[in-house]
């Protein structure tokens, strides 16, 4: 047997254990309702819920994807049925599946985080919250709280005040010191961060001569962002004392063993169950198979080992 378990949450003070290292990406598979009729939810890693807000949103102007060499570009918006029919409808089904299961929160300033993360707490089907701080924040021009590793330091501080559930932050990209901003959220509690959000990314069509897009830009993800990904859980992992999660072009077994060796803990499928709705279990069960063939009897033991 391979241990496949991984823990999310080592210093915290409850573990974070999921039963393998693959996760779905926020966003890309929904609140997991409609793939749970086809396919068994308990055998993922764990679900991570669209991105949650405190009011419902309804989402940019279509077209909001479009395919691009490599991959592809969403300009979604956030559409979401905003928190409390979020606890209505989703939280009472979650609780009855054994998958671990994170809602990702988002807010325009730094007290929507808390209210959010405060009206979660107390809801043990959710076992942890993954902040996503690639969202601008109203109160400081439209500025990413992600893009000022002080901003960000005040979401996670303002979210640890009213939840002791895990918090796994997922930052953008596009930052000026992915080091700096690593330090500065696990020096104020970050439990674990996903690395990362999509990049910024615009179509043009040549012949309407206007943006392809309804909302004109949005974010490339795919194959296209896979080694940047690399390079950035890479560089997270040197200076990282909280576990690392890879999202962005993990589209195969191989690409999540890649991210593994970089430093990552766990990785989140996306864009690949556009192009094959199977393709989370597929990697389960490749990672386990690539365990076994190279005589590897813990996934823990690759986790950075590609590190210099």
């Amino acid at each position: 047997m391979v241990n496949l378990s991984i823990n999310l949450n080592k210093s915290g003070k409850q573990d974070l254990i999921l039963p393998n290292p693959v996760l779905v990406a926020s966003g890309t598979f929904s609140n997991a309702l409609e793939l749970s009729k086809y396919k068994d939810i308990d055998h993922l890693g764990g679900i991570i819920s669209k991105g949650t807000t405190i009011n419902a949103r309804s989402g940019n102007d279509s077209p909001r994807i479009i395919e691009t060499p490599s991959g592809l570009i969403n300009s979604i918006g956030f559409q979401n049925i905003g928190i409390n029919s979020f606890i209505r409808d989703i939280i009472p089904i979650w609780g009855k599946w054994k998958v671990p299961a994170i809602v990702n929160i988002m807010g325009n300033t730094i007290p929507e985080y808390g209210i959010l993360a405060k009206k979660l707490d107390k809801f043990n089907s959710i076992d942890a919250l993954e902040i996503n701080i690639s969202c601008p924040n109203v109160e400081a021009g439209g500025i990413e709280f992600g893009q000022d590793p002080k901003q960000a330091a005040n979401v996670i501080q303002e979210v640890k005040k009213h939840t002791e559930k895990p918090c796994i932050v997922k930052v953008s990209p596009i930052v000026s010191n992915i080091q700096e901003l690593t330090k500065a959220l696990q020096a104020n509690g970050a439990d674990a961060i996903t690395v990362s959000n999509t990049y910024p990314a615009m179509e043009i069509d040549i012949n309407k001569r206007k943006p392809t897009l309804g909302a004109k830009f949005g974010g490339l993800s795919g194959p296209a962002v896979k080694s940047m990904t690399i390079r950035n859980v890479y560089s997270v992992y040197q200076v990282a004392t909280i576990p690392i999660i890879a999202s962005g072009g993990i589209m195969h077994t191989e690409d999540a063993i890649e991210a593994m060796m970089a430093g990552a803990s766990a990785v989140q499928i996306g864009t690949a169950t556009y192009l094959d709705p199977d393709a989370p279990w597929n990697i389960i069960d490749g990672i386990e198979t690539w365990c076994k063939n190279n005589v590897i009897n813990d996934i823990n033991d690759i986790v950075g080992c590609a590190v210099e």
